[in-house]
C-alpha cells in the first residue's frame, strides 16, 4: 500500500493500481527513445505487473502500532514482504520470462545492501534466478537490459510522484524522493535528471517528456478517515471508504 498522510485522513493507493499508471507511461514512451523496441510488449508487461506481489496483502491493509499509521510498502514487515516479492516474481516469470527478469532485477535492487539474513537470502536467490533466466533467454546484461530496467524504474517513480504528492503541491514541499528530479537518467535527456512539477490540480510538467504526446492517467485511491479507523479498525475503514479518482495529465 502507498500511504500519504493528511491531517484527518490517510490517502491509500493499492500498489497494483499504481502500477497501471506506470504501465500507461511505458506504453506511451516515444519509439525513437525505446532501445530494443522489439521487446516493448515484455517491458510494458513488466511495468504493469511489477507490484503484483501486493495484490493479496493490499486487500486487507495492516496497522503499524509504532508509527500509528497503516503499513506502507516502505515499512511493511520484512519476512512476509519478501515472501510476497518471491511469489509475485514467480508468477511474472510464468507470464513472460523477460518481464520476470526485469521484475527480479527491480525488486532485488532494493535489497542489494541488505544487512538482515532474510534480505541477504532474498538477494542471493534472485541473483541466481536472474542468471538462470539470462541463460534460458540466451542474453547478457547489456545496454538494452539496463535501459529497460531504467524505464521500469522511471515509470514506477512517475506514478509514485502523483501518489505521494497531493495535486498542486509546491516543488519545495514535495516528497523528498523527488525534489531533485527522478533518479533515472537517459541518453536522450543528455543523462540529466528529469524533473516533475505540479502546474495545477490536474497537470504535471516534466522538464523533458519521453512520451509521444501528453499523457493522461487516472489513479484510484481511498481517503480513509482517521476517526473511522479508531472506531472500526483499519481494514474495515478501508473497505467502507469510497473509491476516489485522481486525474492527471503529464505535459
Amino acid at each position: 500500500m502507498i500511504i500519504h498522510e493528511r491531517e484527518n485522513e490517510f490517502v491509500m493507493v493499492a500498489q497494483h493500481d499504481h502500477a497501471k499508471v506506470s504501465r500507461d507511461a511505458a506504453q506511451c514512451w516515444r519509439c525513437e527513445h525505446f532501445l530494443g523496441i522489439d521487446k516493448k510488449d515484455s517491458v510494458v508487461l513488466a511495468v504493469r505487473e511489477h507490484d503484483r506481489c501486493w495484490i493479496e496483502p493490499d486487500k486487507e491493509p495492516l496497522w503499524n502500532e509504532q508509527t500509528q499509521q497503516p503499513y506502507s510498502f516502505m515499512d511493511y514487515p520484512g519476512s512476509p514482504k519478501l515472501a510476497f516479492y518471491t511469489k509475485g516474481i514467480d508468477e511474472i516469470v510464468q507470464m513472460d520470462p523477460y518481464a520476470g527478469l526485469l521484475c527480479s532485477l527491480h525488486s532485488a535492487s532494493f535489497l542489494k545492501d541488505a544487512t538482515s539474513i532474510i534480505g541477504k537470502n532474498f538477494w542471493i536467490a534472485e541473483k541466481q534466478r536472474q542468471q538462470k533466466l539470462l541463460e534460458e533467454l540466451g542474453i547478457e546484461k547489456d545496454q538494452m537490459l539496463s535501459f529497460h530496467l531504467n524505464l521500469l524504474k522511471f515509470c514506477d517513480n512517475l506514478s509514485l510522484y502523483i501518489c505521494l504528492n497531493d495535486p498542486g503541491t509546491p516543488k519545495s514541499q514535495e516528497h523528498y524522493f523527488y525534489r531533485n528530479g527522478f533518479p533515472q537518467r537517459f541518453s536522450f535527456a543528455n543523462n540529466e535528471h528529469i524533473h516533475a512539477e505540479w502546474l495545477d490540480q490536474e497537470t504535471v510538467s516534466l522538464s523533458l517528456s519521453p512520451f509521444k504526446k501528453n499523457l493522461h492517467v487516472r489513479l484510484p485511491y481511498k481517503a480513509v478517515n482517521k476517526k473511522l479507523i479508531k472506531e472500526i479498525g483499519l481494514a474495515a475503514a478501508y473497505y467502507e471508504s469510497p473509491v476516489c479518482w485522481r486525474d492527471v495529465t503529464f505535459v
